[in-house]
Formats: structure tokens, sequence, C-alpha cells
């Protein structure tokens, strides 16, 4: 399998350049239409789709299969960004505050139940409550929500696309001493 990765360091080079790109931008003016947030990240999950698809189209017939799926997710999901921008944006944020919500309710439902078996169970319940609270703000509030969402969106994809940067390149030494 990492011979199919080797020969193309370069595709997670880019893919790496384009999300801390993507994600300086983000950070740089989080107070900019979250339309244009929308449409910046469904460029990049478009160009990240197709990208992941060349990787697919390189890569030995049994190791496709997840490269195929990267590539499909991101050029639909892109497109769909692209397509619905305000709505994705929307959806997104408020996805994200039942999520937190949900999550937050199973975490003190968890620390009650083992509250005879572990010391420190409010911590749990503590971690739970926040949780909720995060969920609760975010739908009450979805727009500072979602400025909050793009400020994350924008530090995560700023250190996936180092981690992306750094991983290429040593790939691409990889490849130089397997020839060498």
């Amino acid at each position: 399998m990492i011979d199919d990765f080797l020969g193309h360091w370069w595709a997670l080079a880019l893919r790496g350049v384009l999300a801390l790109i993507f994600g300086i931008l983000a950070v740089a003016w989080p107070g900019i239409t979250l339309l244009v947030l929308a449409v910046v990240f469904g460029a990049y999950a478009f160009v990240d789709g197709v990208l992941a698809g060349v990787a697919a189209t390189r890569a030995t017939k049994g190791r496709r299969a997840p490269l195929i799926l990267l590539a499909v997710a991101g050029v639909i999901f892109g497109i769909l960004c692209l397509i619905w921008p305000g709505v994705t944006v929307l959806v997104v944020t408020l996805l994200i505050g039942i999520w937190a919500i949900v999550t937050g309710i199973a975490e003190i439902i968890a620390a009650i139940r083992m509250r005879h078996e572990i010391r420190g169970e409010w911590l749990h319940v503590l971690a739970g409550a926040l949780s909720v609270l995060f969920g609760v703000l975010v739908l009450t509030w979805p727009a500072t929500g979602a400025l909050t969402i793009a400020l994350l969106i924008g530090v995560y994809a700023i250190l996936a696309g180092i981690a992306l940067i750094v991983l290429a390149f040593r790939m691409r030494r990889l490849r130089t001493h397997a020839a060498a």
C-alpha cells in the first residue's frame, strides 16, 4: 500500500496546502459572510475529493475502496455546499448543536450509571453538562455558533494541512530512499 502513496506524495502535499490556505482564511476573517465560508469549504471539499480520486485511480485494486469513498464524499459534499451554501451553514450549525446536546446527555447518563464504580464522576457530569450547554447556545444563537464553528474549522484545517504537508514530504523522502 505504501508504494501506492509514495509516488503520489505531491497529491498529499497539495491537499495539505489547500487545507492550510483554507484554514488561514477562516481564522483571519471569521466575520466574513458565512456563505462565503460554505462556498470556500465546498470548493476545498470538491478539490480534495478529486485529488483523492486521482490517488484511487493509481492505487492497486485491493486498496482503492477507501480512496474511492473519500473521493465520492468530497465531490458530493463539495457540490452540495456550492449549490446550497446558506443551507449548508445552517444545517451544519444545527447538527453540531444537536450532537453536543445528545452526547452531553449520554455523558451525564454514563456518569450516573458509573457513580459506584469510579471516583470523580462529577467531572464526567460536568463535561456532559458543558456539552449540553454548548449545544443549547449553538441552537439558540446559530449565527454566533456558526462563527465559532468557522474558527474551529479554520484551526482544524490549519493543523490537518500541516500534518498532510509533513506526511507528504516524509513520503517523498521515503520514495527517494527506496529508489536509491
